[in-house]
C-alpha cells in the first residue's frame, strides 16, 4: 500500500503510487511507529520543496521522527500548495525565487523567513487551502500557474489549461471559464516576474490544439 504523502495543487496530502518528481516538508507531521499522518498537516510555516537526489544521501521514507517526505507531481504543484524551494538542496533555484519575488512583489532583501509568512498567510484560511480570485483571464497566467474549478485542478501552460492528475497532466476538451486561483499571489507574481517553474514531463506529450491545423481540404 502507498503511504499517504503526495501533495496535491491543493495542499491536500493523498496516497498515490505516483511518487513524482521533487519531494518536501512541512516539518513533522507523522507518527514514525505506523508511518502514518498526525492530524496536523503542518508543523512549521516553511513549507519547502526539494530534490530528491542530494548529494547520494538516501532516506526511508516516513521511518524516523525528522522531517516528513512529501513527494509533488512537479513544481508547478509544490508552488500551487503553498511550498517554495528549499534553501539548503536548491539553492539556486531558491535564490532565483528570491529574486523574482522581490521583483514581483516590488520588495528589497527579503529572506526566507518574511516569504514564508507571506505565503503561510495566502495558502491557509480557518485551516484549509485558501483560494484567490483571478486578477486577469485564465490564457494571461504566467506558465506554471495552477488553479481550480470545482473539484479539479489545472496547470496553465502557453496560455491553456491543462488538468491535473497523479500522473501527469491531460488536455481538455473545454477550457474552465469559473476558475479560481491556487497559486499563492505572492508566487503568481514571481512568475510574472520570471522564475522558471520545472514541469512534469506529461505537458510535451500532450498535443497542441494547433496541431493538424493547414492539413486536409478547406
Amino acid at each position: 500500500m502507498p503511504l499517504q504523502n503526495r501533495v496535491t495543487p491543493t495542499g491536500d496530502i493523498i496516497a498515490t503510487p505516483h511518487r513524482g518528481m521533487f519531494t518536501g516538508n512541512r516539518g513533522i507531521i507523522h507518527d514514525p511507529a505506523t508511518k502514518t499522518l498526525l492530524k496536523k498537516r503542518w508543523s512549521t510555516p516553511a513549507w519547502l520543496t526539494c530534490t530528491c537526489e542530494f548529494r547520494g544521501r538516501r532516506r526511508e521514507v516516513m521511518a524516523t521522527q525528522s522531517w516528513t517526505e512529501l513527494f509533488f507531481l512537479d513544481e508547478a504543484t509544490a508552488l500551487a500548495a503553498g511550498h517554495r524551494p528549499c534553501f539548503y538542496c536548491r539553492r539556486d533555484d531558491a535564490n532565483r525565487f528570491r529574486a523574482a519575488w522581490e521583483k514581483g512583489n516590488r520588495v528589497h532583501d527579503v529572506r526566507m523567513h518574511d516569504i514564508d509568512t507571506v505565503l503561510h498567510h495566502e495558502r491557509l484560511e480557518h485551516g484549509k487551502k485558501r483560494l484567490h480570485a483571478l486578477v486577469m483571464p485564465l490564457d494571461q497566467l504566467p506558465d506554471g500557474a495552477m488553479v481550480s474549478q470545482g473539484e479539479e485542478s489545472f496547470l496553465v501552460t502557453q496560455g491553456r489549461a491543462l488538468l491535473w492528475s497523479p500522473a501527469g497532466y491531460v488536455a481538455v476538451e473545454r477550457q474552465p471559464d469559473e476558475a479560481t486561483l491556487l497559486t499563492p499571489p505572492s508566487t503568481l507574481r514571481a512568475l510574472h516576474a520570471g522564475y522558471e517553474v520545472t514541469l512534469h514531463p506529461s505537458v510535451q506529450s500532450v498535443p497542441s490544439p494547433l496541431a493538424g491545423e493547414g492539413q486536409g481540404g478547406g
